[in-house]
């Protein structure tokens, strides 16, 4: 049996290829997790790079690299990348967020639990919107938006072409303080719940002073919280969606800025 023979010029566009595709992984949500072992992320990297090779040849260059060219292109390929990833990555940033306010003001600011996503400690009501945002992303299969933004990507940016002085930091940057308003907007209701809640609390130690208001506002807190939380979920699932029907937009104008 013979062994085809590979060209190191096939090598090379194989290994520019796979470098965009694995940073993508590397900074994806809910793939970049690290309870998604990293065996498997190698392996979904290296095969999606593989089924992906036939069609993004044409779009790579097939002259000769030198070593160092080579290395400076796969950088600037993992960068590309990890941006793409980063644009979806500030949506759960701003889910998490909201969480941690929502958290924080009825009462579980202590409460926090280990997220394996993130590698660090987070409230409560911040896991549970992440694992909601988690169902919207699967269940919209968005993730099948970064494999047409891969594609899409050749055909717009020639590798080893990126130009970072245009307005795509400028963009990440907007789309990143963007974030933080998005964040509010998913905690809004709690929060307007929680502020009249206080208010009547107030009014109700002043008419009544041996009312203890400090122990009656953790458990009617905690309770109203909930309850709008559950009320508003539909509400979080629209601005979710909209938001994740968005990337492609936002993908497509990093692109033209670079």
């Amino acid at each position: 049996m013979e062994i085809p023979f590979i060209s190191i010029e096939k090598i090379q566009i194989f290994l520019i290829c796979a470098a965009r595709v694995a940073a993508l992984f590397g900074s994806i949500p809910v793939f970049s997790s690290i309870q998604v072992p990293a065996k498997i992320r190698v392996g979904l990297s290296i095969g999606l790079a593989l089924l992906l090779f036939p069609v993004l040849e044409p779009y790579i260059p097939t002259r000769n690299l030198t070593l160092l060219n080579l290395a400076f292109i796969i950088t600037n390929e993992a960068l590309l990348g990890f941006m793409i990833g980063l644009t979806a990555r500030l949506i759960f940033t701003a889910i998490e967020y909201g969480g941690t306010v929502i958290g924080y003001q009825m009462g579980f600011a202590a409460a926090n639990v280990f997220d394996p996503q993130t590698n660090h400690q987070i409230s409560q009501i911040s896991q549970f919107q992440n694992v909601f945002a988690i169902l919207i992303f699967l269940a919209l299969d968005v993730h099948h938006i970064f494999l047409r933004a891969i594609v899409e990507s050749y055909q717009l940016i020639v590798p080893g072409a990126l130009d970072f002085s245009g307005g795509a930091v400028p963009f990440l940057m907007k789309l990143a303080s963007g974030m933080f308003v998005l964040g509010i907007k998913f905690s809004a209701p709690i929060l307007a719940v929680l502020l009249l809640s206080g208010l009547v609390l107030g009014i109700l130690a002043r008419v009544f002073p041996q009312l203890n208001v400090f122990l009656l506002s953790f458990p009617l807190n905690i309770g109203l919280s909930f309850f709008v939380i559950g009320l508003t979920l539909n509400i979080v699932a629209v601005l979710l969606s909209r938001e994740f029907d968005a990337l492609g937009d936002r993908f497509l104008n990093i692109f033209q800025m670079l």
